[in-house]
């Protein structure tokens, strides 16, 4: 008789070596290699005669996709807009949706409140193996989410969960969390590669089957991906990320994978004593406290999927008397900023090896789209000079190394979004205006290069252009 034999998998890419190595030879990834036992297998013959014994295998017949019945696709509102629009609408019955995070960032508070939301569509199990049931009672009062549809259970066992989604006949249930789960089957404990695979592989079953919609909780890495195997990610239907500085102002939802729907779309929230509160806008919360007539201060429009919201990107510079000026950069990218400032030493003329530089965008709001390098250096020439700039200003462009500013994605919805906040001018990429576009709802100042932006934010502007003029780009 054959012997169960182990090996070692990587979390990070599925590599399987016979013995342990501190590094993995596929992916690079440092760490990553978890010991896993193999049960032996039988031969192709042997299998395939027991299957042929089997009353149970039913014969599986292919027929033409025309012939299915047209159906209304069906989706469970959750009650949550903003949930809603990450899902594309609403949760599909038989998905497998996994939702990770850093811990305390609001997973189990947010998959809470839509659970009672989705409590108006039927029953809803919520199954946990991190907290008792008191303690998920305590939460849930707090939530004010206890309704006579939200059935939870305090399990971790594969085989305990399974019975209760077939005996409760859910239309949603939650698993709180896959890194929990564990299976009497397989002798590794919870949360190594095997026990991950083989819980994840037998939910997807259940919920393709009796066409129950399960939530997956899952923990992340350092690196922010979402601890496990690979094979995670791929045998779910959505994947979202649930993302925020914990003292920062909102927390985003936005989904890496949608069988069922967009990957652009982004939901914003508001942690509050109460739970998650929506933000259908944020730009006007992101701006509610900021100093207009302050140097340094320059608003650009960001993109959150396809959803543009106004960020305050703030700067600030002093004299340094170091050999080596300090750099603080928060919530943007420290290589696109170097960028930014080497270009101001090199084509401006501005003396940035002797001056501190701070740069900051507003309310914990991460920015890494090269569309704000033109917005840094905006703010940091306006602090250099200390000059505040109009308040009814947004900037946005890529700066090159060479001085240009280059033509950057979605301008329209970009200026939408500004002037529907009432700005009323905007320094824009001249190339972006080159290109076909719609009607402009404010004044668009076009510049190619950094010296004619800074020009057109701190010194006197070239004649504007208007929404209706032909040819703007007279020089």
């Amino acid at each position: 008789m054959a012997r169960a034999r182990s090996q070692y998998v990587c979390t990070a890419c599925g590599y399987a070596t016979p013995r342990w190595m501190g590094q993995c030879p596929e992916c690079g990834a440092w760490n990553t290699l978890q010991e896993e036992l193999v049960a032996p297998t039988r031969s192709a013959g042997a299998s395939g005669r027991e299957r042929a014994r089997s009353p149970s295998a039913a014969p599986v017949q292919a027929q033409p996709l025309v012939q299915l019945s047209d159906a209304a696709e069906t989706r469970l509102p959750t009650g949550i807009d903003e949930f809603d629009r990450v899902l594309g609408g609403g949760v599909v019955p038989g998905s497998l949706i996994l939702l990770g995070g850093e811990p305390g960032i609001g997973k189990s508070t947010l998959l809470l409140q839509a659970a009672q939301g989705l409590t108006q569509h039927g029953t809803v199990l919520y199954l946990t193996g991190e907290e008792s049931l008191r303690q998920l009672q305590m939460r849930a009062r707090r939530l004010r989410t206890l309704s006579p549809n939200l059935h939870a259970a305090a399990t971790a066992e594969l085989e305990t969960a399974l019975h209760l989604i077939q005996t409760t006949q859910p239309v949603v249930a939650v698993i709180d969390s896959v890194q929990t789960l564990y299976t009497t089957q397989i002798d590794n404990p919870p949360g190594t590669v095997a026990q991950v695979r083989a819980c994840a592989t037998a939910l997807q079953q259940v919920a393709k089957e009796q066409e129950v919609a399960l939530f997956l909780i899952g923990h992340v890495t350092k690196e922010g991906a979402i601890a496990g195997p690979k094979v995670l990610e791929h045998l779910v239907d959505v994947v979202l990320y649930f993302e925020g500085d914990p003292q920062g102002l909102f927390r985003v939802l936005r989904a890496s994978k949608n069988r069922f729907g967009a990957t652009d779309e982004v939901g914003v929230f508001d942690m509050q004593a109460e739970g998650l509160a929506p933000v259908p806008n944020p730009s006007e919360r992101l701006l509610a406290e900021r100093a207009t007539d302050a140097p340094g201060s320059v608003v650009f429009p960001l993109l959150e999927g396809s959803r543009a919201m106004l960020v305050e990107i703030q700067s600030l510079t002093t004299p340094s008397f170091l050999n080596t000026p300090r750099r603080v950069i928060t919530g943007l990218s420290y290589e696109r900023v170097s960028l930014v400032l080497a270009v101001m030493e090199k084509r401006l003329g501005f003396r940035m090896l002797s001056h501190d530089v701070f740069v900051n965008a507003a309310g914990g709001v991460r920015v890494f789209e090269p569309a704000a390098d033109l917005a840094v250096l905006v703010a940091v020439a306006s602090a250099m000079r200390n000059r505040p700039l109009r308040p009814d200003l947004v900037v946005f462009g890529e700066v090159g190394l060479g001085g240009e500013v280059r033509g950057v994605p979605r301008m329209e919805a970009r200026l939408h979004e500004a002037a529907r906040l009432g700005f009323r001018h905007a320094i824009v990429p001249r190339s972006n205006l080159q290109r076909p576009h719609e009607r402009l709802p404010l004044t668009a100042l076009p510049a190619r290069t950094v010296q004619e932006a800074v020009g057109l934010a701190l010194g006197a502007p070239r004649e504007e252009r208007q929404p209706d003029d032909e040819s703007p780009f007279d020089d």
